[in-house]
């Protein structure tokens, strides 16, 4: 009975959600846990569950060593789920409801500073997969997408002559960014490579980024590229996130314009995006205690 409404639960976040497969699978990883936990307290029936329930299982997770991070998800993943009950009207009440998640530290982003990006992205390509490598960081960077919206692209989806690019992110809703000269020379030399791969293949496919094979390249796979474009180029471990992150952070540092940068990340809430400024301050303290008088360790008194 437990695992049945996990699966129809399941099914309605990927069918009418359009949530993302790494979605799902946390979702799926914290209700079966919890499924699991109520089954060896004999409880078999959502109706039964109750906020002691919860609170002993969230105490149980944290007893065992989960981060305050960690028991967030795993609170939000029990709220979700119980809401969902409620609504189709299978539960009374969200028995997840009023337990209050942990607190944890604030972590910020790491963003590579304009330099590092620099050494990574300046460098003449050979062959056709780095031409498509290259082309993938210098998009990453540019547009500042994630990794799932840059699977996802399509070639209709770029438009080299306007330099914009139609992104779908989460919830499956789309955005227009501006795309940045260096990255489109990058994407004109990979379309090129692109046309010849598939005609050698004899295949037909809208992906813009392929494998080696001429099907749609996976995320994993231009994760392990990347590490191996940072390793040839001498420099340390750099995830696509990364870019992400320094995009936001470069774009907010020049132009202060957080609304902007809200909506070419993509964020619903500007909240999330307000963690730049917190990166851009710690960037203006930096130069701040390098510059100022009075800042300075050992400044005299002036009495």
């Amino acid at each position: 009975m437990l695992v049945a409404e996990i699966k129809v639960f399941l099914s309605y976040l990927e069918s009418v959600k359009q949530y993302s497969p790494h979605t799902l699978k946390g979702y799926q990883r914290d209700l079966e846990k919890l499924s699991e936990y109520l089954s060896a307290n004999d409880r078999q029936d959502w109706k039964n569950v109750n906020e002691h329930d919860i609170r002993t299982f969230i105490n149980a997770e944290r007893r065992r060593g989960l981060s305050p991070r960690s028991i967030q998800r795993l609170l939000s993943s029990c709220r979700t789920f119980h809401e969902h009950l409620l609504t189709e009207g299978k539960i009374k009440l969200n028995p997840a409801k009023n337990i209050v998640s942990p607190k944890s530290a604030q972590l910020l982003p790491k963003a590579m500073d304009a330099d590092l990006v620099q050494r990574l992205l300046d460098f003449k390509p050979k062959g056709m997969i780095e031409i498509r490598d290259k082309a993938i960081a210098e998009l990453l960077y540019s547009s500042g997408l994630r990794l799932s919206e840059i699977c996802k692209l399509d070639l209709e989806d770029l438009d080299l002559k306007e330099r914009t690019c139609v992104v779908t992110g989460k919830g499956n809703k789309t955005r227009m960014v501006p795309v940045g000269t260096k990255a489109i020379q990058s994407l004109r030399d990979w379309i090129i490579y692109r046309n010849e791969l598939l005609e050698s293949k004899e295949t037909q496919t809208n992906a813009l980024f392929l494998n080696n094979k001429g099907s749609r390249i996976s995320a994993r796979s231009i994760q392990l590229r990347l590490e191996k474009l940072c390793l040839q180029r001498g420099l340390p471990g750099i995830n696509p996130h990364m870019l992400r992150h320094s995009f936001a952070s470069h774009v907010l540092e020049s132009s202060g314009d957080l609304r902007a940068v809200q909506e070419m990340l993509g964020h619903s809430d500007i909240g999330t995006t307000q963690i730049y400024t917190k990166l851009d301050f710690q960037h203006l303290s930096k130069v701040y205690d390098k510059a100022h008088p009075r800042a300075k360790k050992g400044a005299k008194n002036d009495n």
